[in-house]
């Protein structure tokens, strides 16, 4: 058995108008939820093997500020160039393609791709209309290789955001 939590970056900084999509870090509200996120999944006592992350700045910012919660080795958060702004059947490849002696692994991305690969993953039920900012969804992939993960495979184990904190 795999779990995969994937994790749409926290909310992004619009201060500079011109900056590259790619550049823009997390807002404040975005600084605050990411290690607010992280304290949840410390709560239900989870610790991943491998944290893959989109290689944009408000994507990696994100994964290191959960990571740090987590105690998770900062240096051994791995980036992906193909999770950034990926398709659902980008990021399906993406999982497809992580190394099997890691069974718990967090994905850290971007929509739209992200809301649209996590209702392509499981029958969830009730269907996510939007990934919010920081919100993570946890699932259960009963497979003993990623290779193996296939659409409608997956069992929801959770879906959790910062408004949920409130």
């Amino acid at each position: 058995m795999k779990t995969l939590y994937v994790i749409r970056h926290a909310k992004s900084s619009w201060d500079e108008p011109g900056q590259a999509d790619f550049e823009r870090g997390p807002n404040d509200r975005g600084k605050r939820d990411a290690p607010r996120m992280g304290k949840r999944l410390k709560e239900r006592e989870i610790h991943p093997d491998l944290i893959i992350s989109s290689p944009a700045k408000r994507a990696y910012s994100t994964a290191k500020r959960i990571a740090e919660v987590l105690k998770y080795p900062k240096e051994n958060i791995t980036t992906d160039k193909q999770v950034y702004h990926a398709s659902e059947d980008g990021l399906l490849d993406a999982v497809q393609s992580i190394n099997d002696d890691h069974d718990s692994v967090f994905l850290f991305g971007h929509n739209p791709g992200l809301t649209d690969f996590v209702n392509a993953l499981a029958d969830t039920d009730p269907y996510i209309d939007n990934v919010p900012t920081c919100g993570v969804v946890a699932f259960k992939l009963p497979v003993d290789s990623w290779k193996d993960v296939q659409w409608r495979s997956a069992k929801m184990l959770f879906f959790d955001c910062p408004k949920a904190l409130n």
